[in-house]
């Protein structure tokens, strides 16, 4: 094969020359559990690229997938870096309304979707004016799609495209302040640079390793550790399509016995409360990492402690792929975010634009070679995030004397619920369409374990009944925006503290939550 600066050629057709054709790359723990390897994963991949070429997509144009964790994902994935044409994973867990927006800000051409999936997105299909291919993988095809195995029949694979590293790859959608989605953009270098770094440096995957990766595909966080970083040396990958449980992942952990293992802090504190009151938990796990918010000192502290590992507690964004700031192994602070990983620089600055002394609280900009080249079609905001060869991660932290960052919260009024984030406006607007609800606020406050989540202050209609209130406003909510954004916490109030401009003031509310 001829030399080309395609990221597929590396993760995974390099591994044909490695003597890895045989080597699982990924395992399905659920289902028919069907292994992929390395040498199937090279050859089904091409020939997604054959069908997608023969499909008419062209490069650059961009093709939406939407689908669980399966060993389909990463043949569409590569198959569509390997044709030149850029790969758009979707998260799983929003509304047909998100998809919407999504599919049309982002004119794909041509969209993947599980069939559990396609119930939920077929609603906005049949106007859409970009979509010319729609496949349905893992079931029967409605009328007007194509089944995944119809797609993929009679072609051979083809040759993997040759690309610059500069080229676009993929994009990831991101909510930003205002709750609308960005298309964040990616270059096949990127891949290369978050394995050289966290990967190698701090997540240190090797060829012998199982990873089993709670987070989805779809996260930035979740392709790192479930693709980039493993097929990177040529490891193994377990999949699991369903939501994870704390007991489903514990059944996991012990049943399949990966070595590593990569989760959020929601899911460690669950995790560590199915286990407590049992013996010390019998994982071959020899180390786990936490990112998508900061973990709690207990949760780390208690997670040690029951099974003899540490977790890496680390800071990554969508904007700069995966994690860049963390602990490392052997050198754990749980109540921290750790220090600069090998390959990023960090500053803190203040509202100047100027550096802060350590002990002082600023925003938290990064530079390395992960990070995005711009968000699709939203100029202004690209402009304000990356400055030069920095981006803006909207986080701010404390720098102790010791280099280790602490953090303190978001510039603005965003938070993070199981590693994603919510926008206080946007769950406000999702429960003032309550014909009970006259206006809402939401803010961030933190459960037993120290977790923030959603909490909403609703002012309701003069003479609505209040009984019920609470779980019909969790139920609205969830249907329209997503699953986990809706409100743990429903208080009515009287009022809402505001601004003589009439701007609510979320921040007394906070200090009340």
């Amino acid at each position: 094969m001829a030399h080309t600066d395609n990221a597929a050629a590396r993760f995974v057709d390099s591994h044909l020359d490695a003597g890895r054709a045989d080597k699982p790359a990924f395992r399905e723990v659920d289902g028919e559990q069907r292994t992929l390897t390395y040498g199937a994963l090279a050859h089904d991949s091409g020939r997604a690229a054959a069908a997608m070429q023969a499909a008419g997509l062209r490069r650059e144009e961009r093709a939406a997938m939407l689908l669980l964790d399966t060993n389909d994902y990463p043949q569409l994935f590569w198959g569509a870096l390997k044709a030149g044409v850029v790969a758009v994973p979707l998260n799983t867990l929003l509304s047909a309304s998100i998809y919407d927006v999504i599919l049309r800000d982002s004119w794909a051409s041509a969209l993947f979707v599980s069939a559990a999936l396609y119930d939920t997105v077929a609603p906005v299909l049949g106007d859409n004016p970009w979509l010319r291919t729609i496949v349905v993988v893992g079931g029967v095809a409605p009328a007007g799609t194509i089944s995944y195995d119809d797609f993929m029949a009679g072609h051979e694979p083809a040759e993997t495209a040759d690309v610059s590293p500069d080229d676009v790859a993929f994009w990831l959608y991101s909510s930003g302040s205002t709750g609308q989605p960005k298309g964040v953009t990616h270059v096949h270098r990127s891949l290369a640079a978050t394995a050289d770094t966290y990967g190698t440096n701090v997540f240190g995957v090797q060829e012998d390793d199982l990873v089993y990766s709670a987070a989805k595909i779809f996260f930035a966080y979740g392709l790192g550790n479930a693709m980039t970083f493993p097929m990177s040396v040529g490891a193994t990958t377990l999949l699991f399509a369903g939501r994870p449980t704390p007991d489903g992942v514990i059944d996991i952990l012990a049943s399949q016995r990966p070595t590593l293992f990569c989760g959020v802090p929601t899911l460690f504190s669950a995790m560590l409360a199915q286990l407590e009151g049992g013996a010390k938990a019998d994982f071959a796990l020899r180390l786990c990492i936490s990112a998508g918010e900061a973990l709690p000192e207990a949760t780390g502290i208690g997670w040690h402690a029951k099974t003899g590992v540490d977790i890496l507690d680390g800071v990554g964004s969508t904007e700069m792929l995966h994690i860049f700031l963390s602990n490392r192994e052997g050198d754990v602070v749980y109540g921290t975010s750790g220090v600069a990983v090998p390959g990023y620089d960090l500053r803190l600055v203040g509202e100047d634009g100027n550096e802060v002394d350590v002990g002082e609280i600023g925003e938290l900009l990064v530079a390395g070679e992960s990070a995005s080249d711009g968000y699709w079609n939203q100029l202004d905001k690209s402009r304000a995030t990356f400055e030069g060869v920095w981006t803006r991660t909207g986080d701010k932290y404390e720098r102790r004397a010791d280099g280790r960052y602490i953090y303190c919260g978001r510039t603005d009024d965003l938070f993070k619920v199981s590693g994603i984030w919510v926008s206080p406006f946007e769950v406000e607007q999702s429960i003032t369409a309550h014909p009970s609800v006259v206006e809402a606020a939401v803010v961030a406050a933190a459960d037993d374990a120290g977790l923030l989540k959603p909490k909403a202050f609703v002012v309701l209609k003069d003479g609505a009944d209040s009984q019920d209130i609470d779980s019909s406003i969790k139920s609205l909510v969830q249907d329209d925006i997503g699953k986990w954004k809706y409100p743990r916490w429903v208080e009515v109030v009287d009022d809402l503290p505001k601004t003589a401009t009439g701007k609510i003031q979320r921040f007394k509310l906070r200090d009340g939550a």
